[in-house]
């Protein structure tokens, strides 16, 4: 399945959790309180009768605001509120009977609308009239499509997909790295350690996060490369040598700090991960400014088909004069570099270090790559495959999550996810 048919995919799963997360969406505070106002005067016109009743609470203060500013604008229309519990409405009720008689409308906030002593108003005071009960009208909206919802997925989903670039390089060229996730955790140890121990912690400045940055970064790459070296000079298998360096990766990560995590780092540390100085996450911005390079790298530079060529037929790349193991080396310090990157990233999303980051993140990384039709026989795949295959990873978790979908039961779907993948992967090469 190409990029075209993977994008429909991506396309098909999305209206799918839209229509399955259509939800009664009801506007709240200021909002709710400028359409009970101008419902008022569509419905009774300006010189309308109107008391607006709201629990207490912040929500039910700036709705009251709302409510008087709009109101404001009709003069002659007569208005009270009373924000309080049923009793205070009880109250308020008496009052309005007594000193002006008849009422046109109650304005209520959603939770007070279903209130017994609103309800029954007219019965209860039979001076006040048929008041209409009014409460702000809700719109069905899909909670999948929400502007929060989506910046959620893609901020969940930056960091996977920044180790996926340096992955989709080692897959293309025939290899694997089960590292990754271990290489996050360090990068962000390394990263949160120099900045606390030796960069003046919350205090530090901008140049010792920089610094602290480039070496959690570099590490990483430094250790990609020795993988490289291993599987290129030594012939190991790349599935046992990625192995062992997880391990190493991660119990370093965890001599370094004893297992303790890392939390004293300033508040502008987070600009990375949490940032949105043009209206979409910083890192979001970053990680899509990778993939465009990468792709561009891959498709347009000798290094990439080099890269092509390696994973399609090793040998036959080596008798055409393509410097194989150099090629090696350089994909699996691309994948170090990516996942250190991903470690500070993920470190300034959580302000924050520990041992455990990058937990598992290996296997999400792996099925990212594979959804997005990367073979994993090497030779064959794309940049874009891989953020559509991370997406949809993504977009699948979160609509399990909006469904309430049992976490154990994620895991079997997500399983089920990645081995049709392969299945797919199988029938295209034969």
């Amino acid at each position: 399945m190409g990029n075209a048919g993977m994008g429909l995919v991506l396309l098909l799963v999305c209206l799918g959790l839209s229509l399955a997360t259509i939800d009664r969406v009801e506007p709240t505070g200021a909002a709710a309180g400028e359409w009970l106002a101008q419902e008022t005067i569509s419905r009774f016109g300006d010189q309308a009768r109107v008391l607006l009743v709201s629990e207490a609470g912040e929500q039910s203060t700036q709705l009251a605001d709302g409510f008087s500013r709009a109101i404001g604008r009709a003069p002659a229309l007569q208005s009270g509120q009373v924000i309080g519990d049923p009793s205070d409405v009880r109250k308020a009720l008496g009052r309005w009977a007594t000193e002006h008689g008849r009422l046109d409308a109650i304005a209520c906030s959603p939770g007070m609308a279903d209130q017994l002593v609103v309800r029954e108003a007219a019965m209860l005071f039979p001076a006040l009239g048929q008041p209409e009960i009014l409460r702000p009208a809700g719109s069905s909206w899909p909670r999948f499509l929400g502007r929060q919802n989506l910046l959620n997925i893609m901020g969940q989903i930056a960091v996977i997909a920044i180790v996926a670039v340096g992955m989709t390089l080692v897959v293309i060229s025939g290899g694997i790295d089960l590292s990754v996730g271990s290489l996050v955790g360090l990068s962000a140890i390394l990263t949160a350690a120099w900045i606390q121990w030796h960069g003046g912690g919350e205090n530090a400045g901008t140049g010792q996060m920089l610094l602290g940055s480039l070496i959690g970064i570099g590490v990483c790459a430094l250790i990609g490369a020795g993988t490289g070296s291993l599987v290129a000079w030594a012939g190991a298998p790349p599935f046992l040598v990625t192995l062992g360096v997880m391990l190493i990766a991660r119990g370093t990560a965890q001599q370094l700090t004893g297992g303790e995590s890392l939390a004293h780092l300033p508040d502008r540390f987070v600009w990375l991960g949490r940032g949105a100085d043009w209206g979409i996450p910083n890192a979001v911005i970053l990680m899509l400014v990778l993939y465009g390079l990468a792709e561009w790298m891959l498709r347009g530079t000798v290094f990439g088909r080099h890269l092509l060529a390696l994973g399609g037929n090793a040998k036959a790349a080596g008798f055409a004069g393509i410097p194989v193991r150099r090629v090696q080396v350089l994909a699996y310090l691309a994948s170090g570099c990516m996942a250190g990157l991903g470690g500070v990233v993920l470190a300034s999303q959580l302000k924050s270090a520990s041992p455990t980051y990058g937990d598992g993140y290996e296997l999400m990384v792996i099925a990212a790559v594979v959804v997005g039709g990367t073979s994993l026989s090497g030779g064959q795949g794309s940049l874009l495959g891989t953020l559509i295959g991370a997406l949809l990873i993504a977009v699948i978790n979160n609509g399990m999550n909006l469904l309430g979908i049992d976490p154990f039961a994620q895991k079997i779907v997500l399983g089920c996810v990645i081995l049709l993948a392969v299945l797919l992967d199988r029938l295209r090469q034969r």
